[in-house]
């Protein structure tokens, strides 16, 4: 089915929910008019609706293939490529001085969701220049900046982020790829990369890589690490794309989905780069790029979600079966009542996933333009929350499109199947979901709980406002009150048993307050609100109770217990 960009729902939570006005009222982004951001999404809806749409199915047929070293992208890639490039929507955020727009995360968080939703495999290519970008104006020289920046924002060249080896997944500092002195500023890089996603391709002049590796004197862990631009050709003295470098692409994985995105193992043989930030500081500079990417992939999960329902709702409008006791129905499943229920539940989670990710991009741009504390602290306890629920949304909403189309769905013809493939592996990588959950109550609570109280008593405010409306958001609420009080009186392994069942909780009542904002704001909205909390909301009571055990049950488990 044709995809079609949910402009009114990103526009009303902006305009009505959220507030993006408090952003476009700093100095640092006065540029985000309403004329221009409305030009910046209609641009956007119209190339994902016309251009990027059509390749979801191209590239999951034809994935991208590595011939005699070369990797070759699917049919229509490039030329999809150069029109995202030629837009500007790989630099919405980028830094004017070196090409970019200079507009808020907001806005790119909306564009990448349009992205996403119609190519994902696509998409992971410009937002992991997007990432690369950040980091490089966070931590770089400037000499690199003037050399890289442009480049990049451009679209002339290619970002990525190389951090995962074969003994190194999660644990980061595991790594062995090493970085010697060449005496002359640069390094020669040494070691192998797995899971590198858009590694290569066949259509941007030049490939740059951002590579965490040990020097010498770095010590053992994520302490010695350091962060190093590596370019597939080493540009000229005029900056252009010069000798090949010693590295190469040594495979591409065969994917359970996202086949159109060549996710490559990277072979570096003494290879030239040159370091960003200090000694040893990689891994601080290399999270500038991880945040920005666990919001993006949070909104990936999004993004295939609204896909998968889109899919998921034309086919239910369009297929004829059964008898249902509705008078005057149109005759189509969507007079049963089970398939009401998915599809209103469907939405509803989208719906609460969007407001999420989209608060988050708020508080950034917030904490960027303000420099203000607790905008810092809202934006990293939310980052966690959107990267899961966005994930788990985009999953679960995956799977219930393939319930909706029956037996069909389990039919690759129908496309409904590759939605699940394609967004599975955003709950593993940018750090597995069960890291972030323990990222929620470890590190973000070592302010004693002090963020995540400033935001239940923004909740709490607008249940008070709702009068009756608001009861079941209340009873949920007072859950997670309790669990966050339990939490903290847990030690760190007992917290971290029960942190995937709390961050879902939590995550559950975030979205129920906004779904109660926006029936507050449109009378319309009640009738989606009023199917999120009478049926997803109560899942959260649930998850909640489940949180707080702690984890002596797990370790009482013996081996024979666990045998198969």
């Amino acid at each position: 089915m044709p995809y079609r960009a949910p402009l009114t729902d990103l526009r009303f939570l902006m305009d009505e929910v959220l507030g993006m006005d408090r952003v476009a009222a700093t100095e640092m982004f006065a540029e985000a008019t309403p004329d221009t951001v409305a030009a910046i999404l209609d641009g956007a809806a119209r190339l994902t609706e016309e251009v990027l749409a059509p390749l979801n199915r191209v590239g999951d047929l034809n994935p991208a293939r590595l011939e005699n070293g070369v990797v070759r992208t699917s049919p229509g890639f490039a030329e999809a490529y150069r029109a995202i490039a030629d837009g500007g929507f790989t630099a919405i955020t980028a830094d004017p001085d070196y090409g970019g727009l200079g507009l808020p995360l907001t806005l790119a968080t909306a564009v990448n969701e349009m992205m996403a939703s119609s190519c994902l495999s696509l998409q992971l290519n410009p937002l992991m220049t997007q990432g690369q970008i950040e980091a490089l104006e966070h931590h770089a020289s400037d000499e690199l900046k003037e050399l890289y920046l442009p480049k990049l924002a451009s679209g002339e060249w290619c970002g990525t982020m190389n951090l995962t080896e074969p003994q190194a997944g999660s644990d980061v500092g595991a790594l062995r790829t090493k970085a010697e002195p060449n005496g002359d500023g640069t390094y020669a890089i040494t070691g192998q990369k797995i899971y590198i996603s858009w590694g290569d391709n066949d259509f941007s002049e030049n490939v740059v890589h951002l590579v965490l590796a040990r020097l010498p004197d770095g010590v053992p862990g994520t302490k010695g690490i350091s962060l190093f631009v590596v370019p597939k050709r080493i540009p000229d003295a005029d900056g252009n794309p010069g000798v090949a470098n010693s590295l190469k692409v040594v495979s591409l994985e065969h994917k359970m989905g996202l086949h159109g995105s060549p996710t490559a193992v990277m072979q570096y043989d003494g290879a030239t780069g040159w370091l960003v930030g200090e000694p040893h500081g990689g891994m601080a500079a290399m999270f500038t790029m991880m945040n920005n990417a666990r919001l993006g992939v949070g909104v990936q999960g999004l993004g295939v979600a609204e896909g998968a329902y889109q899919h998921a709702l034309a086919h239910a409008q369009d297929r004829k079966q059964g008898r249902t006791p509705v008078e005057g129905g149109s005759g189509s499943i969507m007079d049963h009542a089970d398939v009401r229920r998915m599809l209103g539940e469907m939405k509803a989670q989208v719906f609460a996933a969007r407001a999420m990710a989209l608060d988050l991009a708020i508080a950034l741009d917030l904490a960027r333009a303000t420099g203000e504390a607790d905008w810092k602290a809202r934006a990293a306890l939310l980052t966690p929350l959107v990267k899961v629920y966005g994930t788990e949304t985009g999953i679960a909403v995956a799977e219930a499109g393939i319930q909706v189309h029956g037996g069909m769905g389990f039919i690759e013809e129908t496309g409904a199947a590759q939605y699940f493939r394609d967004v599975r592996v955003t709950a593993i990588y940018e750090g597995t979901n069960g890291i972030q959950a323990m990222d929620l109550v470890g590190r973000k609570m070592m302010d004693g709980g002090a963020a995540i109280a400033a935001l239940l008593d923004e909740i709490a405010a607008t249940v008070a406002e709702a009068g009756d409306e608001g009861a079941a958001l209340g009873a949920a609420l007072s859950d997670l009150r309790g669990a966050t009080e339990a939490m903290l009186a847990l030690d760190l392994n007992d917290r971290f048993a029960g942190a995937v069942s709390y961050l879902m909780g939590f995550a559950r009542v975030l979205g129920g307050w906004y779904h109660l904002r926006a029936a507050m704001k449109d009378a319309g909205r009640a009738r989606l609100a009023r199917v999120y909390l009478q049926r997803i909301l109560p899942l959260a009571h649930a998850d909640l109770a489940a949180a707080t055990g702690g984890a002596a049950d797990l370790y009482a488990l013996t081996d024979d217990d666990l045998a198969a």
